[in-house]
């Protein structure tokens, strides 16, 4: 079935198809084409890799633009650490109902600190930090340096003299891994008060004294250190893909907003799997809990 769209003063433009859409969005799942899928992708991640591997090796040049590193932390502080911190509270408050519920079924109403201390610390405070900082930062450097990018603006501080990459992905690693600590421990106590006000204040289901004892009695600055490295972890892997989709950006604005989608994709995916593997080899041994074997 055609239809003709008519505009202005009657002409009438080329038939439509109403299978066209369909068309544009169909994928390929014979088994050459997931071939061709699983093919491209490895071949990303290895680009992307690669791509890491350069900036590491470029570091050393960033001591000419410490004024530079310091610009790109204080802009992460400044415009992320308010949402990062508004959604750690509402971590910390529903980890804080989750455990007062749990173990009122379980009849030890007075352990509800030692799920949130577990909840927050280990798991969810990382696991969003992650989400917010790939969606409001990673996707935030993929715009702007693909908007460098499209207006030949790397390519002028190439011919300048400026190693592109440490200047703009080398300087934004380091000022992450400044930023991050700070965002992330201001964080944890924002979550800390969610899952306090929600259980001592809002359900009245434990005393002060026994939510805190119990609640520090399942934690301890080494979990702070493993969930502070699983974080960097995350924050690294994040910079590093959207810096990469944003560097070899093409074909102008919507280039720009396709690799801004599959860096958020990507991350979002990656954010899953460095928490698993850094979760089983920080705690997937030794569970660090004050329970007899």
């Amino acid at each position: 079935m055609t239809r003709a769209v008519r505009h202005g003063d009657g002409d009438d433009r080329q038939p439509e198809r109403d299978g066209a859409h369909r068309n544009a969005a169909y994928v390929d799942v014979t088994p050459s084409g997931v071939g061709r899928h699983v093919r491209a992708a490895l071949t990303t991640g290895g680009e992307i890799i690669r791509f890491s591997g350069q900036v590491l090796r470029s570091l050393p040049d960033l001591r000419h633009h410490s004024g530079e590193i310091l610009s790109q932390a204080a802009i992460l502080i400044l415009s992320s650490g308010l949402i990062i911190w508004m959604m750690q509270f509402v971590m910390g408050y529903q980890c804080g109902l989750e455990g007062k519920y749990f173990f009122d079924q379980l009849g030890a109403p007075l352990y509800s600190g030692a799920f949130s201390a577990w909840c927050l610390l280990r798991e969810m405070v990382p696991y969003m930090f992650g989400y917010i900082f790939a969606a409001k930062v990673g996707c935030g450097f993929v715009a702007e340096i693909g908007s460098m990018r499209i207006a030949e603006e790397i390519d002028a501080m190439e011919v300048m003299g400026v190693k592109s990459r440490s200047y703009l992905v080398g300087t934004r690693i380091l000022a992450a891994w400044i930023a991050v600590p700070f965002l992330f421990l201001v964080g944890v106590g924002v979550a800390y008060a969610g899952a306090y006000l929600v259980n001592v204040y809002m359900l009245s289901g434990v005393s002060e004294g026994t939510y805190e004892f119990v609640f520090w009695l399942f934690q301890n600055p080494v979990d702070l250190t493993f969930s502070l490295v699983k974080v960097m972890a995350m924050a690294t892997v994040v910079i590093f893909v959207s810096c990469y989709y944003g560097y070899t950006a093409t074909g102008g604005p919507v280039g720009v907003g396709k690799n801004t989608a599959k860096s958020m994709i990507l991350n979002l995916l990656l954010i899953h799997v460095v928490g698993l593997l850094m979760t089983q080899f920080l705690w997937g041994v030794d569970p660090n809990a004050p329970i007899a074997n």
